[in-house]
């Protein structure tokens, strides 16, 4: 088994199915944060995030998921230099385009790009609401309307959300074909839900700081 995991299949399913993971995730996180878009001054996102955040089982899930996320980089990066050390020399012609979209090729600076913005959105939030603590009689939303009142947080969230888009455009049906769960029939349509899944559920990611930026949030 340990012999398995070490190598690339096992790579790749342990990628696959972190991937999944992760996207089941992103679903719930965003459910949560579109609470802001009931637009009644945050009581409906703040009694979210409260649940979220007192809750003992949704507390335990987060030590899973940040062991998932480390996972999911740590087998990324070694399957990155598995695949380099076999091949030091690259061609001396390469049609990519011809095989596979550009960010198919360019997973790996699109998941560092992922992790920085991850870095940024953590210390905004989750170390404050877990460590720090927000200030006196501050809620997770005022907190979200202080932080999104700065043009530049705007912007560094909307690209962060531009790379999460093209990340999940190729690791979307990529975790499917991982896991073996390919069918011609059900295939295709896979790929079109993994399409939707990876313009819509970033837009609204980014949506979010743009309607508090511009006070479309009261």
């Amino acid at each position: 088994m340990n012999n398995f995991f070490q190598s690339s299949l096992g790579k790749k399913l342990v990628m696959g199915i972190t991937g999944l993971f992760l996207i089941t995730f992103l679903v719930v996180h965003c459910g949560i944060n579109a609470c802001i878009f009931v637009n009644d001054g945050g009581v409906t996102f703040n009694a979210a995030a409260e649940f979220m955040g007192t809750n003992l089982l949704i507390r335990a899930m987060e030590i899973v998921l940040f062991i998932g996320i480390i996972w999911h980089i740590l087998q990324a990066l070694m399957l990155t230099l598995s695949n380099n050390k076999a091949r030091p020399v690259k061609y001396a012609v390469s049609n990519g385009n011809a095989n596979s979209k550009w960010y198919s090729r360019w997973m790996g600076l699109l998941g560092t790009l992922i992790l920085m913005f991850l870095i940024v959105h953590l210390s905004h939030f989750w170390v404050k609401t877990r460590f720090t603590g927000l200030n006196h009689n501050q809620t997770l939303f005022d907190s979200m309307k202080v932080t999104f009142s700065q043009a530049w947080v705007v912007v560094l969230y909307c690209a962060g959300m531009v790379s999460l888009a093209y990340h999940l455009m190729h690791g979307f049906a990529s975790a499917f074909q991982t896991m073996g769960w390919n069918h011609p029939k059900y295939t295709p349509l896979v790929k079109k839900v993994g399409i939707g899944f990876s313009i819509l559920i970033p837009f609204i990611f980014a949506l979010m700081p743009i309607a508090m930026y511009l006070n479309w949030i009261k």
